[in-house]
């Protein structure tokens, strides 16, 4: 734009370029603000360059230039003018670019520079003036424009303001020196940090260094030095120390240190292993002094009256199982009479507290049952015809019907009766309630023993002399247990009660072996041993009772007249007979071909069967049909009883009377 101005325009109103102290011959140029671009001239250099060569000796470019000078003031150094063309040349090779202003213009003439479509989407930056503003002159040009020469008594009236300048200029260059030095001494202070920081990089490079040798060295002499050496901790624990779970833990210290010392001892010997070996075994005869005292003091604790021997057990010889096998290995003698002392009390407390227990259960009512209650026994009260609907009025007692008995096996209820209870007890029971309440304790207490002694004495002690030790403990109570067994089976003909107590002992069994106990095995077999004969010899006495009935009977048919009055009802026999069968096939549904029971059963049916065969010729022999129906009516009611039954052997006997009353209903 100014190009376009320039013809215009006297050549004297030209302003010098700024920050120049001296009327420049140059004139104002404004393209730098102009919305447009023109290219440069020829031969002229660029504003920063040519206003740098017009500059005097004390412009901010000499105070920059000087700046790269090291160790001083940029203040204190003086410039030098750059070598430059002279002004004059530069302005009249401008001026002879452009006609003269009193020339005419042709008007085919173009404007220097054109404007393109680059210049159309030139961002041009104003500087935050106006347009007036940037059309109207430079202050720094206003300046220069009224710039007039100073006089000496201008400089001197200015002196104070030169000297303040340089006071200032001084104070600044004071400043700055001060904050060279202090850049220094930091400077000086890093490199100091930086070396220590490497001292101490080096510092802990060998401290690792170190450290991963101790290591080594601590893991191949570590095991060794505690072999060789007993902590005052551990003596004082053993010696005075209470026994529970650290002292425990220090006796396994001390046990696996005197392990490695006796190991030690047969290499050759040096002073620490003489040192420490005495110390080690007055600790062991120490720690063995101190563990039998605290089992012996346990033993008689047992012996406390009401007390309950496995609370002792699980609270106090559980916990320190260890001391025991500590005993056995380092005193053997010692611990052996400590068990034997401890089997010769648990004796004690077993026998007399089921002493105690039995002499409870013996307080208990029984029902009597005796060879007056064999099947084939004559009572005329309880005689009765089924037919007639008259209810049969027995004894306050059944010795045929199972009835509820069988509940004590399918009972959840695997607690036995407290002696307290038993004490009290008023009720009138059967023979298998002493049995299972007493039994149901003697295997409790013998597992609990059991389990107890291979918790405590194993691995001390091999299985096979635990199982000595325990048959020593309980002998004495396993024989008052065949002694009672005896004493409520020995004079009774409850065939049920002895088939209960039967089942109970079986019950037992399964029980033991669920629960690992071998060692009873011996008194549920004797129990067992006592229990059959019985049961067989109350069988054989049934089937005898009924073999003396049909013996008592006539040989000769019944007449006529003694037919028509005699009845068809089924016999008292019958029906003791179908309660009888119904009851042992109630506890039989589980039994296998091979037990005595089943043959006895056998028998005692051919018997009954003969004795109703015989029965009907001797009364209704001479009515054919009668007769059948009296079989027909007993063959009935005994299906009748049995039918609720299942189980292989209750199976048989429903065909078997089936088929026989099939027989008779095709003959009648």
């Amino acid at each position: 734009m100014w190009l376009d101005r320039r013809p215009g325009q006297h050549p004297g109103s030209a302003a010098p370029p700024p920050n120049s102290r001296s009327v420049s011959p140059l004139p104002q140029r404004t393209s730098s603000r102009g919305p447009y671009l023109a290219p440069p001239r020829p031969g002229l250099n660029t504003r920063g360059s040519s206003a740098l060569s017009l500059v005097s000796n004390d412009s901010s470019s000499s105070l920059l230039a000087s700046a790269k000078k090291t160790n001083g003031s940029s203040l204190r150094q003086s410039s030098t003018v750059d070598d430059a063309p002279d002004p004059e040349e530069v302005l009249a090779r401008i001026l002879s670019q452009f006609p003269n202003s009193n020339t005419t213009q042709q008007p085919e003439a173009k404007p220097a520079s054109g404007i393109t479509e680059d210049d159309l989407d030139f961002d041009v930056d104003f500087g935050g003036l106006t347009l007036t503003e940037l059309a109207g002159p430079d202050v720094s040009s206003r300046s220069v424009d009224n710039y007039k020469p100073q006089s000496v008594q201008d400089y001197e009236r200015d002196k104070a303001k030169f000297e303040d300048l340089h006071r200032s200029i001084r104070a600044c260059d004071d400043i700055l020196s001060s904050v060279e030095s202090n850049l220094t001494s930091f400077r000086n202070d890093l490199a100091a940090v930086s070396a220590d920081i490497e001292s101490l990089q080096a510092r802990s490079e060998a401290l690792n260094v170190r450290l991963e040798n101790r290591k080594a060295v601590e893991k191949g002499l570590g095991p060794l030095v505690e072999e060789l050496s007993v902590s005052p901790l551990v003596i004082t624990t053993i010696a005075e120390g209470h026994i529970d779970e650290t002292w425990v833990k220090v006796l396994a210290e001390v046990d696996k240190r005197a392990t490695a010392h006796k190991k030690n001892a047969q290499q050759p010997q040096n002073k620490a292993l003489a040192d420490v070996g005495p110390l080690l075994e007055k600790l062991i005869l120490k720690a063995i002094e101190r563990i039998r005292d605290f089992l012996v003091a346990q033993i008689k604790a047992l012996r406390s009256p009401h007390i309950n021997a496995q609370i002792i057990q699980h609270q106090n010889f559980l916990r320190f199982k260890d001391l025991f096998a500590f005993l056995q290995k380092h005193q053997p003698t010692l611990a052996g009479e400590i068990c034997q002392a401890y089997m010769n009390t648990m004796r004690w407390y077993y026998l007399n507290q089921f002493t105690r227990y039995k002499q409870s259960l013996d307080k208990l009512k029984l029902h009597i049952i005796d060879k007056n209650d064999v099947m084939g026994h004559e009572d005329t009260s309880r005689r009765t015809t089924v037919l007639s609907g008259s209810k049969l009025g027995g004894a306050p007692h059944d010795a045929f019907s199972i009835g509820r008995r069988n509940e004590l096996l399918k009972t959840k209820d695997q607690i036995a009766m407290s002696s307290y209870l038993a004490d009290e007890d008023q009720t009138t029971h059967y023979l298998e309630v002493p049995f299972r309440n007493f039994n149901l304790a003697l295997v409790d207490n013998a597992t609990a023993e059991y389990t107890f002694l291979v918790s405590f004495f194993s691995p001390a002690l091999s299985l096979p002399v635990i199982s000595r030790h325990f048959t020593y403990i309980f002998d004495q109570t396993f024989a008052l247990g065949q002694a009672l067994t005896k004493q409520l089976v020995s004079d009774t003909y409850d065939g049920l009660g002895l088939l209960l107590c039967v089942r109970l002992n079986q019950h037992l069994a399964f029980e033991l072996q669920r629960r690992r106990v071998p060692v009873v095995d011996g008194y549920i077999n004797g129990t067992a041993m006592v229990l059959w004969p019985r049961l067989q010899s109350v069988m054989d006495a049934h089937s005898q009772s009924v073999k003396a009935l049909t013996s008592a009977l006539s040989n000769k048919a019944g007449s006529a007249s003694q037919a028509k009055t005699a009845s068809a009802a089924p016999h008292v026999v019958t029906q003791r007979f179908g309660q009888f069968l119904h009851g042992v096939l109630a506890l039989s549904t589980e039994a296998g071909d091979d037990e005595p029971i089943v043959s006895s059963l056998h028998r005692l049916r051919i018997e009954v069967e003969a004795f109703l065969a015989k029965h009907s010729q001797a009364q209704l022999g001479a009515d054919t049909r009668k007769r059948d129906r009296f079989l027909y009516n007993n063959y009935s009611l005994i299906l009748t009883i049995i039918s609720d039954v299942s189980g292989k052997l209750a199976t048989e006997q429903q065909d078997h009377f089936e088929s026989l009353k099939a027989s008779v209903q095709e003959n009648s």
